[in-house]
């Protein structure tokens, strides 16, 4: 891999450097500068000329620093002459803003997608968007990667023989299925109404859980309305044993809080796509790593071979 050179935002060093382990080779040195106007500028201190680039960044808060702080290394590679650079983006949080669903919004996910394309991206490797649909927002390719195949073996070990995996909204059915396919277990979903960011209103779940053990899964957790709203509504139908998934821990606002305080969940189980520090973690969460299936993505980008089969499996 000598033409390969892999940088990394501020975002998530510890990711970028776990994927640089796990293909042996060197996290390169990147300097980010902010003037007295509060302008930024990146320097890269690596060469880059006819290189294959790699910039890992997820798009967590805060959000509008890491977006910039990515749109300059993609430029900055392109000027320095890389032969290809790919933007890493294990949390792109802006595929969140994927219609328009009131007047005279913007759809950001589109906006974005444009952005990074402009910036010099010439190709997008990403992990679980929210909406399937943004991948169409990109003019490059995209590589679009499931965490379901992490997730799995963690629960490949748990007795699962009264167990149904529950999705808070049927947008998000489809995933769960893959993932209680993969369980063996049968699948329920909540029908969800969203009052606004952090309120939501779950009206009735689709879907056998009466006695039953569940497994919450959603792609992402920020303030964790909709899980807190998902358990009145299990526990109205007399479930036992909680516990609660998801590929990208956010966990914004008081959802730590929430959960700290809320008896009847068992387990938290998420992945590093963002950042989870020391005070966030609460004794009965479990944080997987995604550094290897972003790095066999990586290592296959890199040799020209087909990254599909990685997720053929779960869909």
């Amino acid at each position: 891999m000598n033409s390969i050179v892999i940088f990394s935002g501020t975002a998530h060093q510890a990711l970028a450097e776990e994927v640089c382990d796990h293909l042996n080779v060197p996290l390169s040195s990147s300097v980010m500068e902010r003037f007295s106007n509060d302008c930024l500028q990146i320097k890269l201190e690596a060469n880059c000329r006819e290189c294959d680039v790699f910039i890992i960044q997820p798009l967590g808060p805060p959000v509008q620093e890491n977006l910039m702080e990515l749109l300059l290394m993609l430029d900055t590679a392109r000027g320095a002459s890389a032969a290809r650079a790919t933007a890493v983006i294990p949390y792109f949080s802006y595929s969140r803003s994927d219609k328009k669903d009131a007047p005279r919004i913007s759809i950001a996910g589109r906006l974005v997608a444009d952005l990074l394309g402009t910036a010099g991206a010439d190709r997008i490797l990403t992990l679980q968007l929210h909406s399937p649909q943004v991948h169409g927002f990109f003019s490059i390719p995209v590589d679009h990667l499931n965490a379901i195949k992490v997730l799995e073996p963690h629960f490949k070990g748990w007795d699962l023989s009264n167990t149904v995996v529950v999705s808070p909204d049927l947008g998000n059915a489809k995933d769960a299925t893959r993932f209680a396919r993969l369980l063996g277990v049968p699948v329920a979903a909540g029908t969800k109404q969203r009052v606004s960011d952090e309120k939501v209103i779950i009206d009735m779940i689709v879907g056998d859980v009466e006695g039953k053990n569940v497994i919450i899964m959603d792609d992402e957790i920020a303030t964790g309305g909709s899980i807190i709203e998902l358990i009145k509504r299990l526990k109205e139908r007399h479930v036992k044993d909680i516990a609660v998934t998801c590929t990208h821990g956010v966990f914004s606002g008081k959802s730590i809080e929430r959960f700290r305080a809320h008896p009847d969940i068992n387990e938290i189980v998420t992945t590093n796509t963002v950042p989870i520090p020391e005070e966030k973690r609460l004794p009965h969460m479990t944080v997987l790593s995604v550094a290897p299936l972003l790095a066999e993505a990586i290592r296959r980008i890199h040799n020209g071979e087909s990254v599909s089969s990685l997720f053929i499996d779960t869909l």
